[in-house]
């Protein structure tokens, strides 16, 4: 027997990207550690994913081709050739293409893998297609147009040089479930001195690690970061000579700002007006404030102004300027790499018709000219993680929708398949992998052989391209070849970085600043600075001062019928769906949950662990109720998404949220919803 270490790479959604250090034996991963020599990740590892061996070897892992046998939703099939299937689905593809038309084809795909090869491994073979383009903004399109429109560049403060800072604020961000390696630094700028302070609707477990804890309600982060800035301007906690120099707008936005003192921003929010105040004032008074802003924030139908207003408040007090200071949300701006050239837009036979994969829903139940009649998934489960659940299962058990599942795990979404086709995991394949929370790339290579009859993206959509008869060269470009696409860039960024350096599989750190500000050289918005008055949201029309807006299902419009808030945020042993297939992770979770202040389940009859039904328009789920002051009265929690099959009942929590989208990018909304919550009959 030959026992080794592979280096690898976390594939999932997650800023981390963890360097791993798999132990390799006959073939066969046997155990997963965090790889010390990464700058970021330090050795660390999420317990998800230091037990990923249980999720290569999961007895839900697909392992062959197969045909379904029964009907859409039972999740019976009979295992079939590649051929076949290869043969089957280009003849059903080529068949609706001609009846139809190209767009009746809808290629749907997420974040089930974060390797730039294998991600974008279809697109050039469904431009081809001529096929609809979905339009991939379920998790962050708001907060990018946001911070776009304010910064003009989407990286920010590196999070490896915050121990300077001072002050931390993590806003709208559990990352004590989802940025682990950051707390790291988080608890170094601590140790150093730095006070933490948590904004979160409620007391998750990050809050219980902070200095300060403030709860706005849902959907009122606007309102409460202007407070701030009123606070600021009103004071003089400001920096007239960072102002002057390096943003845009100032005046209009300091009268927005001046319309929400204290008194009214805490009556919006909930947040007592003095605590407003010595936030302020404590914001505008350190030496080198940091806010790390989190993706739950912009969720919401104001989220896109939401960041705005919070990112602006770094350019009143000049913290870009201060080492350790400034914001951080993404950090994919400083990945230019060309995309262009693995995607294949040039292949097109014409434009074709976007979809928002948010309304996944009305798309296979109402779109017409033409239809949708045939659907491709491929890493992602929207029978699970996409809104209003209801009408996307019904559109999936369309019996006249031809829908072709590439995946990993048998999940809620391979029960409608009527072809399944088994995919690599990241330890099986080759890619290249850049981080959204800190900034290197990293290569990995295969740790081992493909598990049953496996392909990867890559494999299964060039196997495609030649059985219908797809010559373009990119169709026969190697991952190797691929590569070096992707890095041949001229930016600065990236200088230097090619696949020969790369392919060695270490870490790599981008050409940026660990320490010092990350907008030096100029923000890259029209005006080269900062801009509190966006000139990009001028050009479309749309409001160009961050203000705050009352979201459509937000407090101001509880009713009777639906008076509670309903958020739907991470939880420290699920990825989304991702680990719903590991044992352990099921176990330790528990059971589908719902948090609920005691002043709500009181006069409703809830006890502690017992059954609720939670309901809206939309649709309704089984939950037990975790009765609890970690929320407050009005606000309902349920972490995480747990598979339907896995909910009592078998509905699950995306039942109850929207296809409604946010103000900036076209995001979705998850966390807003209005519902009412009872006893289960």
């Amino acid at each position: 027997m030959t026992r080794e270490i592979r280096k690898t790479v976390c594939p999932h959604d997650c800023p981390d990207t963890c360097s791993i250090l798999a132990t390799v034996e006959d073939g066969r991963v046997l155990s997963c550690d965090g790889d010390p020599d990464h700058p970021f990740t330090q050795g660390g590892l999420c317990h998800k994913v230091h037990r990923y061996a249980e999720r290569i070897y999961s007895p839900l892992r697909v392992l062959h081709p197969m045909r379904r046998v029964g009907a859409k939703g039972e999740g019976k099939f009979a295992r079939i050739s590649w051929d076949e299937t290869l043969g089957e689905v280009a003849d059903h593809l080529q068949a609706i293409a001609a009846e139809y038309g190209g767009e009746a084809i809808l290629p749907f795909s997420y974040g089930g893998t974060l390797g730039l090869i294998q991600r974008k491994a279809g697109h050039a073979f469904f431009h081809r297609l001529g096929a609809s383009r979905l339009k991939r903004n379920i998790c962050d399109t708001a907060a990018e147009e946001a911070w776009l429109a304010t910064y003009g560049l989407n990286v920010g403060t590196d999070m490896e040089g915050i121990e300077r800072s001072d002050l931390v604020i993590l806003w709208g961000i559990n990352a004590v479930h989802t940025n682990i390696h950051g707390m790291h630094f988080v608890k170094r700028a601590r140790h150093n001195g730095a006070r933490l302070v948590v904004i979160d609707p409620y007391r998750n477990r990050t809050a219980r690690m902070a200095d300060v804890h403030l709860m706005p309600r849902p959907s009122t982060d606007a309102a409460l970061a202007l407070g701030i800035a009123c606070v600021l301007i009103q004071e003089e906690l400001i920096d007239r000579a960072y102002i002057e120099a390096n943003t845009f707008g100032f005046d209009a936005y300091k009268r927005e700002a001046l319309q929400y003192p204290p008194e009214r921003a805490g009556e919006i929010t909930g947040v007592p007006p003095e605590a407003i105040r010595a936030l302020a004032r404590e914001y505008g008074r350190a030496r080198a404030p940091f806010i790390r802003v989190g993706n739950g924030l912009q969720r919401h139908t104001n989220g896109g102004q939401a960041i705005r207003a919070i990112i602006c408040l770094p350019g009143l007090v000049g913290a870009f300027a201060r080492p350790g200071g400034g914001a951080l949300w993404e950090t994919f701006g400083a990945f230019p790499v060309n995309f262009a050239a693995i995607e294949g837009e040039d292949l097109q036979p014409h434009p074709t018709r976007e979809v928002n994969m948010v309304q996944l829903g009305d798309a296979l139940l109402t779109l017409d000219r033409p239809p949708v009649k045939a659907l491709f998934v491929y890493q992602a489960n929207p029978a699970a993680n996409m809104p209003d659940q209801s009408k996307v299962v019904a559109g999936l058990s369309r019996e006249d929708l031809f829908t072709v599942v590439h995946e990993q795990i048998h999940t809620d979404t391979v029960d409608y398949a009527d072809i399944v086709l088994p995919a690599t995991t990241s330890f099986e394949h080759a890619d290249l992998y850049r981080s959204y929370g800190h900034y290197h790339l990293q290569f990995a290579h295969p740790a081992i052989p493909p598990l049953g009859e496996a392909r990867s993206n890559l494999q299964l959509f060039q196997a495609l391209a030649e059985r219908m008869g797809f010559t373009e060269p990119i169709f026969k470009r190697t991952t190797e070849e691929l590569v070096r696409d992707l890095l041949a860039v001229d930016h600065s960024y990236l200088a230097g970085i090619t696949y020969d350096r790369v392919v060695s599989g270490d870490p790599i750190r981008v050409n940026f600043p660990r320490v010092g500000d990350p907008f030096a050289a100029g923000f890259g918005t029209p005006s080269g600075k900062l801009e509190f008055v966006s000139q990009r949201l001028v050009a479309r029309g749309l409001p160009a001062v961050p203000g705050y807006v009352p979201a459509v299902e937000g407090h101001e419009r509880k009713t009777p019928e639906f008076p509670l808030q309903l958020m739907t945020p991470p939880s420290k042993d699920f990825l989304n769906t991702s680990f719903g297939s590991v044992e352990r992770m099921v176990r330790s979770e528990g059971k589908p949950r719902l948090r609920i202040n005691p002043a709500d389940a009181k006069p409703r009859g809830i006890a502690h662990d017992g059954l609720v039904r939670v309901s809206n328009r939309r649709g309704d789920c089984l939950l037990y109720a975790e009765v609890t002051e970690d929320v407050p009265p009005g606000v309902l929690v349920a972490e995480s998404i747990w598979w339907a099959k896995h909910h009592p009942g078998g509905k699950g929590i995306n039942q109850l949220t929207s296809q409604r989208l946010t103000d900036l990018g076209e995001c979705s909304t998850l966390h807003e919803n209005l519902v009412n919550v009872a006893v289960a009959d």
